[in-house]
């Protein structure tokens, strides 16, 4: 194998399509997933390449500081690619030492593993550390984010995010540790656990329930197709700069209740409903505490520099994302009946 690669929080939205394309795409590396399976985390995302010959899994947490050290010198890794995090907004404000743990403290324990092990023989390594739009704040109605922006997170999610970016920053200043960060906007497409907008909502209208928008749902986001944002840290992994921040958007803004709107009328479509019927279901409901109301993404600097634009306009993109859904009915009923998680102890028992 010509280099081994860890990726963090592979079994999760994001990284499973990253740990799918560095495995399909450089046959020659060695693809170490490493995820603590959390709610989040489902091994059935990747089944098409469980048994390719570079591919292994690993079930581990990285706020386990030993156990990290350990991982790095079993496997000798030349890179990691780091999206391990927990990322629901709500979430961090029910429970904010969850994610100073893991977003944090586990970033750190990377860190230093990463430091040790690479001591005195930094070239060749990279440590990629996957973060947010959030950790800029809240833009007015004019404006996009630059990676230039100064840092204003407004949620314990984002602050936890905003710090482990500095961190990473921090270590490449101190230590010479070869890094690069990139922040992206929203993600949407295949395999998201339905706690996030679009599944939650493409489920709730396949089964009749209420689509709860918050407040007026004029906060705007800019839409990232998740299979582009892979191939977009496949660029930036390989061909970005050393010390640099890359960020990643879909150049493609929306308000979340027009959004939703434009759900609606092709969920209809594809359930064959009269026209209207899933728009029936939306239900306004109180807002969220510290809900930043827009963020957009310039990523000008990524497509200038690294030749990386979005592949799909958004239309395009939500109508093969419901197609996914509604044709993997299996896959979204074993995450909402809690299924899923018994195929850890299945496949590897």
């Amino acid at each position: 194998m010509s280099k081994t690669i860890l990726i963090t929080g592979g079994a999760g939205f994001i990284g499973s399509h990253v740990v799918r394309l560095f495995s399909n795409k450089y046959p020659d590396y060695k693809i170490v997933n490493l995820d603590k399976l959390t709610y989040a985390g489902n091994l059935e995302n990747l089944r098409d390449i469980e048994n390719h010959a570079n591919y292994i899994f690993e079930k581990g947490d990285i706020v386990d500081e030993r156990y990290i050290k350990d991982l790095f010198s079993k496997y000798n890794f030349d890179g990691v690619v780091h999206l391990a995090a927990e990322s629901h907004v709500d979430r961090s404000i029910t429970n904010p030492m969850e994610f100073i743990m893991t977003n944090v403290v586990g970033t750190v324990n990377l860190l230093n593993a990463a430091k040790d092990a690479w001591k005195g023989n930094e070239d060749g390594k990279l440590f990629y550390h996957v973060s947010t739009d959030e950790v800029y704040g809240s833009l007015g109605d004019t404006g996009l984010f630059l990676e230039t922006t100064s840092y204003d997170p407004q949620s314990p999610y984002s602050s936890s995010k905003a710090s482990s970016d500095h961190f990473v920053r921090a270590y490449g200043n101190t230590y010479g540790m070869p890094f690069v960060i990139s922040n992206c906007s929203n993600n949407y497409g295949p395999n998201q656990f339905p706690e996030k907008l679009l599944p939650l909502f493409i489920n709730n209208i396949r089964n009749g329930k209420a689509l709860p928008v918050y407040g007026d749902g004029k906060f705007t986001r800019d839409w990232l197709y998740v299979v582009d944002h892979a191939i977009a840290i496949d660029k930036i992994y390989h061909e970005g700069r050393n010390g640099e921040t890359y960020n990643i958007g879909g150049f493609n803004e929306w308000t979340n209740i027009d959004l939703i709107k434009v759900l609606c009328k092709q969920m209809d479509i594809a359930l064959g409903n009269a026209a209207g019927t899933a728009e029936n279901l939306i239900s306004y409901v109180k807002d969220r505490p510290g809900h930043d109301k827009r963020y957009a993404i310039d990523a000008n600097k990524l497509k200038n520099e690294l030749g990386w634009e979005p592949s799909l306009q958004f239309e395009e993109g939500l109508v093969k994302t419901i197609a996914w859904y509604l044709g993997n009915k299996e896959w979204m009923d074993n995450i909402t009946s809690g299924d899923y998680q018994n195929y850890y102890k299945q496949q590897y028992s």
